[in-house]
């Protein structure tokens, strides 16, 4: 697995949180409450200001544009944009989007939960892909060094302009974490990466 400095900093003062507030419900138990209030209070305080940074840093941040397959990964999952075939319908234009889902690690399986894809235009408008029957799921379980193709099909009206991909990989509350509250990861205050579709 891939950890930089931000994802390291984050594990250290996530398990220095957990002691310090495991010693401070110990010191409530054992009947010391204003030193456990002492702690809570330095562990309130030191995350606020790792918060403070977070959004700062996500504020500072422009959104990436990207082009027809780069790579997006989380940990050792990837996704890609292989390929994009359009064709004229009866109220606009549909988008088949071909979706290569691979893993990098070279002994463990891997799947990805929680990931959502959607297309915007230069509106700042955003369409989901059509629900389609048998279509591949993109929490797919891949094998090591393998990659499985995903098609998603989007139908967009004919004034859609500057049309791209956005990977969404922290869908829901639970699929935010531990990315949300990562440097660099996070996506609060700035927009998600965009895969140029034209």
């Amino acid at each position: 697995m891939d950890l930089d400095i931000f994802d390291l900093l984050f594990i250290v003062l996530f398990l220095s949180a957990a002691v310090a507030l495991g010693i401070a419900g110990v010191a409530a138990v054992s009947g010391n409450g204003q030193r456990a209030r002492r702690i809570f209070w330095r562990v309130a305080i030191g995350f606020a200001v790792y918060m403070g940074i977070v959004c700062v840093e996500s504020l500072a941040t422009r959104q990436r544009i990207l082009n027809i397959g780069d790579p997006q990964c989380n940990g050792e999952w990837c996704i890609a944009v292989a390929g994009v075939e359009r064709a004229p319908t009866s109220s606009g234009i549909s988008f088949s989007v071909t979706l290569q889902l691979s893993g990098r690690a070279r002994r463990v399986a891997q799947q990805e939960n929680g990931v959502i894809v959607y297309l915007t235009d230069a509106q700042g408008r955003r369409f989901d892909p059509v629900p389609k029957e048998y279509e591949t799921p993109l929490n797919v379980l891949i094998g090591p060094g393998e990659s499985v193709d995903a098609v998603r099909i989007f139908e967009l009206p004919w004034d859609a302009r500057d049309v791209g991909l956005v990977v969404d990989h922290n869908s829901g509350l639970l699929g935010c974490f531990p990315g949300c509250f990562v440097i660099t990861e996070n996506n609060w205050f700035h927009k998600l990466p965009v895969v140029r579709l034209e």
